[in-house]
């Protein structure tokens, strides 16, 4: 998958047509914002979220993970359905 959302505002402004047939810089599609938010949104149960304030105050979520262990060689794992450091052998 790639990294790129679906719809490039900077290219789309590069390409400008028309302002009156919805040629960007003077208009954005909200079809296209709506696309790019779907495309940024992760799909995640919610007890892996966590609500926090971002940017300017605005709502933000994040993933919430337990502490990773400061020693020793750990994956995080799942055990009994909570995520989990889990101890490995070092390689």
């Amino acid at each position: 998958m790639t990294s790129d959302p679906p719809v490039s505002f900077d290219a789309a402004k590069k390409t400008a047509g028309n302002p009156s047939s919805g040629g960007y810089p003077y208009q954005l599609k909200a079809d296209d914002l709506d696309k790019n938010f779907v495309w940024a949104t992760l799909e995640i149960d919610a007890s892996f979220v966590e609500q926090t304030t971002g940017q300017g105050g605005h709502p933000q979520r994040k993933l919430k993970l337990p502490p990773a262990p400061t020693t020793g060689t750990h994956v995080l794992g799942s055990v009994s359905g909570t995520l989990t450091w889990i101890a490995t052998e070092e390689c």
